[in-house]
């Protein structure tokens, strides 16, 4: 039996993590981790009977205790940090948005617990520092994200020296064939109707926008210890192969499947096995009309940006972050337009003088205060 612990239970990952376990064996959900959504939190408890539940804010304990008084309810980053501790815990799905659970990867990490992460900011913020610490304590990052599953379904079988490039995937997002004058007047319900993927209202926004796709090309460059000219994003509207691995002989080798997360969360969790476990509706091989496009760079100038910010390294990458997920919800709550948010990224980039290497102390600093100014 595998204890497994979910920080963002409650989040579009963190309850299909929980529709899979739901359906596979040897699998129980040890501890839950959320933030305010108190109701659905309780309807996952009254399901998975988990010993422990975090919650982001404290004053929420005892309504929780009130109905599951044999549970132990910890809170705030320090309930995090206690969760990252717990000694049976087998693997630590960190599916999260935003930097709070930094920490606590770095904390599992030095209790040698198996890391399942769909949380971006962890490699685009502190990559370098997380995949030392993993090494130093050899324990394995395995990635939730469908491309980077994708990737590392290709390489499970083969010597990575071999692998000359890799080739992530975009659908292209929403606006994939409008133009940048009809994108200046598209709202955030425009940009929240992808044509392929069900997820959570910031990442939809972030593939409107590419900068997904170059976050993806950071945490590859982490993951998988690759030159940053050697990680090529290649548009695929249809999002059935999810991504390439191109090797030295002139081999690709790819993994397709249906858009569901389903695929890459259970392959995570059962890595490097794979068992019968969710269905999710299989594509039709006949009769695809599989296209791949060249990504335009000048109509989405913020995938360039964000690639180049991941190449200089230092803060660059946490002051785009930063930037991005302001400016995003900025314009989920109708307070600027779609084209906005690059101006607002580009600005901050713009009077950033790079520093390498950074403490943690030092991104969570910058962090916050990148937040505070532009809100």
């Amino acid at each position: 039996m595998k204890n497994v612990i979910i920080l963002g239970s409650t989040g579009s990952i963190g309850t299909q993590t929980l529709e899979v376990i739901e359906k596979l064996d040897n699998f129980n959900v040890l501890a839950l981790a959320c933030g305010n959504n108190i109701s659905l939190l309780k309807e996952q408890i009254k399901k998975f009977n988990p010993k422990y539940v975090c919650i982001e804010n404290p004053e929420h304990k005892n309504n929780i205790k009130q109905d599951f008084p044999n549970i132990k309810v910890l809170s705030g980053s320090d309930g995090l940090l206690e969760l990252a501790s717990i000694k049976e815990c087998d693997i630590f799905v960190v599916a999260t948005s935003g930097i709070v659970s930094v920490k606590a990867v770095l904390k599992a990490i030095e209790n040698k617990k198996t890391i399942a992460l769909a949380n971006k900011e962890t490699l685009v913020m502190a990559g370098d520092i997380v995949m030392k610490k993993a090494k130093e304590n050899n324990v394995n990052i395995i990635p939730i994200d469908s491309e980077h599953s994708a990737i590392l379904q290709c390489m499970q079988t083969q010597d990575n020296k071999l692998a000359q490039r890799l080739w992530i995937t975009a659908s292209g997002g929403p606006f994939l064939n409008n133009t940048r004058e009809e994108m200046e007047n598209f709202n955030a319900k425009d940009a929240l109707n992808h044509p392929r993927w069900a997820m959570g209202k910031k990442i939809t926004i972030d593939c409107a926008t590419l900068v997904n796709k170059g976050l993806e090309v950071i945490e590859a460059h982490h993951l998988y210890n690759f030159d940053y000219n050697n990680i090529k994003v290649v548009i695929h509207p249809q999002s059935i192969v999810h991504s390439f691995v191109e090797f030295i002989d002139g081999s690709f080798l790819a993994q397709m499947g249906v858009p569901s997360m389903h695929i890459p969360i259970q392959y995570a969790l059962t890595y490097p096995e794979r068992f019968n476990g969710i269905k999710t509706n299989s594509f039709n091989i006949y009769n695809q009309n599989l296209q791949f496009l060249e990504p335009d760079f000048k109509k989405f100038p913020l995938l360039k940006l964000t690639i180049e910010c991941g190449k200089q390294g230092g803060i660059m990458p946490v002051v785009l972050n930063a930037a991005n997920e302001v400016a995003v919800y900025k314009f989920i709550k109708g307070e600027i337009n779609f084209l906005d948010i690059e101006k607002i990224i580009f600005k901050e980039i713009e009077k950033t003088t790079n520093i390498k290497n950074p403490t943690l102390d030092e991104i969570f600093a910058l962090d916050e205060d990148i937040r505070r100014r532009l809100a």
